[in-house]
């Protein structure tokens, strides 16, 4: 199936009426890309994409089923043709906003959780305690930003395989840990930043991860890995 990415810049000089035409937030970004791609109601979401600040400017990299049809004055889009080339052995440097999370079996349903949160609900239990803060005076305890970097790295690290790739030792870099809650509370998910190397051990594996992305939140800027092939490795 054809594939299209396209690259979203503000019009040099209408920097301030693009900032307009979206409002913050992961929701309202995600309603109005979804305008890019005009369809009758009830179509399914066929597009990735991911926000990424640029010199203080936002760009979106967008990867869709169709090429995108709105426009606006203010914003530059640029398509091409997405059909990546990779091979066993051939090795990129990624960008991934992901939306880490592990799911538990209930007794209606499974529910999932953010990693960190179920990790810190865990130890507090253990304890008896309801409250991070309650938990007090013990040198044991972990750092948010240590909790952040294991399980974090963990739940990427235990999607390797099946996804084809494998990565690179000492390369990985997590960062921007951020809870994000729409202003009625209806969504509520958790994204993380992460780069870094990888190789690919699984071509067709990798192939189908790099056109469907990872994780969940995918209708809010999650998901879509950003590769960019290491030099000498043609």
């Amino acid at each position: 199936m054809s594939q299209f990415f396209s690259v979203l810049t503000p019009v040099q000089g209408l920097e301030r009426a693009a900032a307009q035409a979206w409002a913050a937030g992961p929701y309202a970004e995600h309603q109005w890309l979804w305008r890019l791609f005009p369809a009758p109601p009830g179509t399914p979401r066929d597009f990735l994409y991911r926000r990424r600040d640029v010199d203080g400017l936002p760009r979106f990299y967008l990867l869709s089923q169709r090429p995108p049809q709105g426009r606006h004055e203010s914003w530059h889009i640029a398509t091409s043709a997405y059909d990546p080339d990779v091979r066993e052995g051939d090795r990129f440097r990624f960008e991934l906003r992901a939306n880490p999370t592990i799911t538990h079996k209930g007794p209606r349903r499974s529910l999932r959780h953010d990693v960190v949160m179920d990790v810190k609900r865990r130890l507090l239990a253990e304890r008896g305690l309801q409250r991070w803060a309650d938990w007090r005076d013990d040198p044991a305890k972990p750092s948010m930003h240590t909790l952040v970097q294991e399980h974090c790295t963990a739940w990427l690290r235990q999607r390797q395989e099946a996804n084809g790739f494998k990565l690179e030792d000492g390369t990985l870099s997590v960062e921007t840990y951020e809870q994000h809650e729409h202003k009625n509370g209806a969504l509520r998910f958790t994204s993380v930043d992460f780069s870094g190397e990888l190789a690919v051990t699984d071509a067709a594996a990798f192939g189908a991860v790099l056109r469907r992305g990872l994780g969940h939140a995918k209708a809010f800027g999650c998901g879509l890995l950003l590769v960019r092939r290491i030099a000498g490795n043609d």
